[in-house]
């Protein structure tokens, strides 16, 4: 029987690495789980195009690029410092940015994908912020 626990395989993110929050999502989001909790979002929140594959696989690149441009230094989100920009984070802001940057008029599904946006930072907040705001 398998008997490591999930820190000695490394599916947690540890706190006490050199690593930061950002490079730490940099590396899991090349996963599957990174997949899998991207589509589970986008299901458990109702987002039009979570059925869409190459709609997942391009937020999922985009999150990828967010996460680099964070590792970077790069502040994209208000109250949350670059290191610790996260995957629910990331995926929320490529959304965010795909949305603000496209040109479509507001149909049914751009006002579902902007609910959608809007609820996931609603239930997560501690993605959004820095951690020394949480105690």
């Amino acid at each position: 029987m398998f008997n490591a626990s999930p820190r000695e395989i490394g599916l947690v993110l540890d706190r006490g690495s050199e690593m930061s929050v950002a490079e730490q999502s940099l590396k899991l989001i090349g996963l599957f789980e990174s997949e899998l909790l991207l589509h589970l979002m986008l299901c458990h929140w109702n987002h039009p195009l979570a059925d869409d594959a190459d709609f997942r696989n391009d937020l999922l690149e985009t999150a990828a690029e967010v996460l680099g441009a964070s590792v970077q230094g790069q502040k994209l989100i208000d109250n949350l410092p670059p290191a610790e920009m996260n995957l629910v984070a990331a995926f929320w802001y490529a959304e965010s940015t795909q949305l603000s940057e496209s040109d479509l008029p507001d149909d049914e599904q751009i006002t579902q994908r902007k609910e959608w946006v809007n609820q996931l930072r609603k239930a997560v907040p501690s993605c959004f912020c820095a951690s020394d705001r949480l105690f």
